[in-house]
């Protein structure tokens, strides 16, 4: 293997890049049910577009290959790739997963539908997974004379509150009282519970019965110190939930660190308990409230708080363990920049110590990025309007596309970028040192041409230059190509012995095919979000 400098990235060129099997047998450009099963576990839709920050409601409709692989017998695998998606966070969205679940336990198949329900606790992993998995299960049997509550789903679900740590299951279900039209008092009513411990007993009676009867039945009992604990902390949750006292409040959240869902609507309109609960947020919580918090003056300028954030925010251990991705960070910093929220009702004079904070996280966070160890040319077809902004979010288009490369030339060692000119393609320099404004400066400075995607395929085969991974970013709704971008990938396929992939990515569009032909290795994306990493990171590593 050798090393290579290529403008400022380096380059790894290696003979070793062959063709991956599938696993399944069958040819790796061939999209598979298989395949389709794996996009739609990754964000919801069969087809090679992924729609960037949608919601779509899940449905039969969607799940074509899903169904196909049931009625082959293949079930249990289908299960099994449920779990890996969302074991190994592959999945932009738990939904398309908590459905498939769904519709596997109520396969006719014995070994399928054994297989669903004990993957359960595993696929939900809080109550807000485990009511929507329930109601999946319900709106399937719909028009159907049998229930949904037989002896496998009550056992999934005793199992999901019996096998839970006493005093997480605590925090978690008063902080997810309810979700889907299902409270815990529904399901461990249905699913005939019966408490494993009397931990478990003492939760499960304080959701059914309530706090009364619990302080009625545990009073005059001699209990161990778990059940002692799980019942300190259900009397501080009770007692907050009646309490007017601003230091009272304070002090429990303070030493129980209680969460803001446990506390009462008034208890939020304290700016001294909103300090308080800042101490223990979570850093993604923190950056999506940071608007509001500096609207009501809880982060005011030069204020302890806001030094004791900014701080945070900077952290490299606290990032870590957040493990918050650079262009969520650039999201959060962008919709701080405003000054309004998208509503037009919350307005605010963002701090300039938060942004200078923010702007500095926006690179160390770049740590959180695992390499996915794979040859990435990244092409920017960008207008210099700023006046184009990416859907959903407050980010423009050049930012957007800057960013982009380089988080890529930060966290991958063989990162090329090019920027479109009149028809025409050339080296950017895009390099890990950079800032974001600079890297801005770099991908606009040239007009952009047409959004030719098979240019930077030419290119890189022309050049000698092997890629794995093909990311066309552009702002411009039209797609022009000058012949099918299959046959130029099949060519830089042929040539360097590689699976090459394609990636167009219209940073402004509503969402259209890259091309008529059917290819596992092409995927167009509408618009750009934090799961568009995920799912370039699945194409790339073959998983979609």
């Amino acid at each position: 293997m050798t090393m290579e400098p290529l403008g400022s990235t380096t380059i790894v060129s290696s003979s070793n890049h062959t063709h991956n099997s599938t696993g399944d047998g069958s040819c790796p450009w061939e999209v598979s049910d298989k395949a389709k099963l794996c996009r739609f576990l990754c964000y919801g839709s069969e087809r090679d577009i992924y729609t960037a920050r949608e919601e779509r409601h899940v449905s039969m409709e969607n799940a074509g290959a899903l169904l196909s692989l049931l009625q082959e017998g293949r079930g249990t695998e289908v299960v099994d790739e449920i779990k890996r998606f969302t074991r190994d966070a592959q999945a932009v969205r738990l939904h398309p997963s908590l459905f498939a679940l769904a519709l596997c336990s109520q396969y006719s198949e014995l070994k399928t539908r054994q297989a669903a329900f004990k993957a359960v606790k595993e696929v939900c992993r809080n109550p807000a997974h485990l009511f929507a998995f329930i109601q999946y299960k319900k709106e399937l049997k719909e028009g159907m004379t049998c229930g949904i509550w037989g002896r496998a789903l009550r056992k999934a679900v005793s199992d999901w509150y019996n096998e839970q740590d006493p005093m997480n299951l605590a925090a978690v279900v008063t902080k997810f009282k309810q979700r889907e039209g299902w409270s815990h008092q529904d399901l461990l009513r249905l699913s005939h519970t019966k408490p494993a411990n009397e931990s478990i007993a003492l939760i499960c009676k304080y959701l059914t019965k309530g706090w009364k009867e619990v302080q009625a039945a545990y009073a005059e009992k001699e209990n161990s110190q778990e059940v002692i604990k799980v019942l300190s902390y259900l009397e501080v949750v009770e007692k907050v939930k009646h309490s007017c006292d601003e230091t009272e409040v304070i002090n429990l959240i303070e030493e129980y660190k209680l969460e803001r869902e446990q506390l009462l609507t008034d208890h939020l309109k304290s700016k001294q308990v909103w300090r308080a609960l800042l101490k223990e947020m979570s850093l993604h919580s923190v950056l999506w409230t940071l608007g509001k918090m500096t609207s009501n003056r809880i982060l005011e300028p030069g204020g302890s708080a806001t030094q004791a954030l900014c701080e945070r925010i900077q952290s490299e251990a606290a990032l870590e363990k957040a493990k918050i991705h650079p262009f969520s960070i650039l999201l959060a910093l962008e919709n701080y920049k405003r000054g309004q929220g998208y509503q037009g009702k919350t307005k605010w004079e963002p701090n300039s110590s938060i942004l200078k904070a923010m702007d500095s996280a926006f690179y160390t966070s770049s740590m959180n990025v695992e390499p996915v160890g794979k040859r990435f040319l990244l092409a920017v077809d960008v207008s210099t309007s700023l006046s184009s902004i990416v859907p959903g979010t407050s980010v423009n288009t050049a930012i957007a596309a800057a960013a982009i490369t380089l988080i890529f030339a930060r966290t991958e060692v063989d990162t090329q970028v090019l920027a479109y000119s009149e028809g025409a393609l050339v080296p950017c320099t895009v390099s890990a040192d950079m800032t974001l404004a600079q890297a801005t400066t770099e991908v606009v400075k040239i007009p952009g041409g047409s959004t030719d995607c098979t240019l930077p395929i030419i290119w890189a085969t022309e050049n000698g230059k092997a890629v794995d991974v093909f990311i066309i970013l552009t702002n411009n709704p039209v797609w022009t190509f000058t012949a099918s971008p299959v046959e130029f990938l099949q060519k830089h396929r042929e040539k360097f012995g590689a699976n090459s992939k394609l990636v167009m990515c219209g940073l402004t569009s509503t969402g259209h095919a890259l091309a008529d032909t059917e290819d596992r290795g092409l995927l167009s994306m509408s618009g750009f979000d934090l799961g568009s990493f995920n799912v370039i990171r699945n194409l790339a590593q073959g998983l979609i």
